[in-house]
């Protein structure tokens, strides 16, 4: 690709969450393939872990820059990098938009979740394959249409934002003693 040059990629799962508008998922899969046009691509675990640092990342519908949800700066849409992906938090403004999205989401109409990116650090295996080992994250979006990523999840809750995650956690850590 050409440095610079704004890719866009779709993954499903949307999830309904928190207090109030808030919706919750996963953007990006790591280490799961999707068909994009005549290629197969993959992010590698922690490929965007570097979207979590600080930078201002968008929350969009449908790639949209004049209907903006949210964005890190402002604290309104958060990034977890996780060893399955990179996982989101969007506090959805009480707007007749916000409204509408959480509305379409919590009735499991969405089509899941879109990200652009930019100055992909990757490897070609032939012309067929494309694992992706970082990029430049600038926008996460909720969409209506077809996602090329398909491994996510869709879960309504209705806790505080800052609970859902350390609820997780917690969950996590009592299945990993239930193996021991």
């Amino acid at each position: 690709m050409t440095r610079g040059t704004m890719e866009m990629r779709f993954s499903a799962g949307v999830t309904p969450a928190g207090n109030g508008l808030t919706l919750r998922g996963l953007a990006v899969p790591y280490d799961k393939p999707a068909q994009i046009g005549n290629f197969s691509e993959r992010f590698t675990a922690h490929a965007l872990r570097s979207a979590c640092d600080g930078q201002d990342i968008l929350a969009l519908q449908d790639h949209d820059a004049a209907k903006l949800l949210g964005r890190t700066r402002s604290g309104t849409l958060q990034l977890e990098d996780r060893a399955d992906g990179l996982h989101f938090a969007l506090d959805l403004p009480d707007t007749e938009r916000g409204r509408d999205v959480y509305a379409m989401a919590k009735r499991g109409d969405l089509g899941g979740v879109s990200i652009g990116f930019s100055d992909a650090v990757d490897e070609w295996h032939g012309r067929e394959t494309r694992i992706i080992h970082g990029a430049r994250l600038h926008e996460i979006s909720i969409i209506s249409s077809h996602p090329a990523y398909a491994e996510t999840f869709v879960e309504p809750r209705s806790r505080p934002l800052g609970d859902i995650y350390q609820a997780e956690r917690y969950r996590n850590r009592v299945l990993t003693m239930l193996r021991l």
